[in-house]
């Protein structure tokens, strides 16, 4: 919020006013209300001009249906950093959490059981990335054709774990050529990273003879899939439909987008690996996230660790008027518990 001018007291106590009412009740606040409930000894035409204000620096705005004001995203952002006030979880909660998380026989489990308990508590809906696993060295791999644009992928990594798995590709590669991409990925890259593939192969296209290039970007197109497919279905996503029932998630297209996008989860699973990278809990409010379907909704992420290290993430996802002084302090308690659960005994 560095670029709004400074706002005085007196309007910042009647936006924080007007942001919790429109979290509780979902309705334009109009001037009577907030002078009623502000505390604060203003007239209804001193609030409304207050209001106009606010509504000129892009933190609240007036829908055309009503005389009433509610928060922008940019308003939601001031609350969130300014004016919020946490709560904290009561120990009841605290409680079911250990109990119910402690009871899952194993880390699969625990991790379906947490998305499931941040979204029934919350009401929004809950996710969790799966743990990172230890790097993943390639040691091999072979390509199979099995039908138009579908291919087996066989790889040897780690300590000779192999994994076999489906890809689709953007168009029908011959037995030959996935043999010469795999002769050409073993000889260069094995005993390397398997997500660093694809940028070492992009690095040596700028070096290569013309003859060379062709091969290379195939290598490249299948290189993509193979560490995408490995991404795919690495988070755990619990409580969706609760999204239905706040009115302005009712937009038919809007929730198809947003059911779409926890379908694909690619979106979604972006923005944790955002959340992985920092430090501490992360808000995400409306377009912050970039992706227009979640243009609506706010998510609250932060990560979870294993002895000191962060393995991966979790969180929440719901309409921009979620209430953050109740879902923030859930969300790091689960972390928390659940890097608690997940570390070695």
């Amino acid at each position: 919020m560095t670029n709004l001018p400074s706002i005085n007291d007196r309007a910042l106590a009647l936006l924080k006013t007007l942001v919790e009412r429109y979290i509780q009740e979902g309705q334009p606040v109009g001037s009577r209300t907030l002078a009623r409930e502000s505390g604060m000894n203003l007239s209804p035409a001193t609030i409304r001009n207050v209001m106009a204000d606010l509504e000129n620096l892009g933190l609240v705005t007036s829908p055309h249906t009503s005389a009433g004001r509610v928060p922008t995203a940019q308003g939601y952002r001031l609350f969130v950093d300014r004016l919020l006030t946490v709560q904290p979880v009561d120990e009841q909660t605290v409680n079911r959490f250990r109990e119910e998380l402690t009871g899952s026989r194993n880390p699969d489990e625990v991790i379906d059981a947490a998305s499931s308990l941040l979204s029934e508590v919350t009401r929004l809906a809950g996710l969790v990335m799966l743990p990172r696993h230890e790097k993943m060295i390639l040691r091999h791999i072979e390509f199979l054709h099995l039908s138009e644009r579908k291919v087996l992928v066989i790889l040897v990594i780690n300590d000779q774990e192999v994994q076999n798995r489906v890809i689709t590709t953007q168009r029908d590669f011959t037995p030959a050529e996935l043999q010469q991409v795999a002769n050409y990925l073993n000889a260069e890259f094995a005993g390397r990273e398997l997500e660093s593939i694809r940028s070492g192969i992009i690095d040596s296209m700028q070096q290569t003879r013309d003859d060379m290039h062709a091969l290379m970007q195939t290598a490249v197109d299948l290189a993509d899939r193979v560490v995408r497919t490995s991404r795919e279905g690495d988070c755990v996503i619990a409580g969706g439909t609760n999204l239905m029932g706040y009115a302005e998630m009712a937009d038919v297209e809007k929730l198809r987008q947003l059911f779409e996008a926890f379908e694909r989860k690619l979106d979604i699973l972006h923005i944790l690996d955002q959340s992985i990278e920092a430090e501490g809990l992360q808000i995400f409010i409306g377009e912050e996230s970039g992706y227009e379907a979640l243009g609506e909704c706010s998510l609250v992420t932060t990560p979870y660790k294993v002895e000191g290290d962060v393995i991966g993430v979790l969180g929440v996802i719901g309409p921009t008027r979620m209430a953050y002084d109740r879902v923030i302090p859930v969300v790091d308690m689960t972390a928390k518990i659940l890097g608690s659960l997940l570390s070695p005994a």
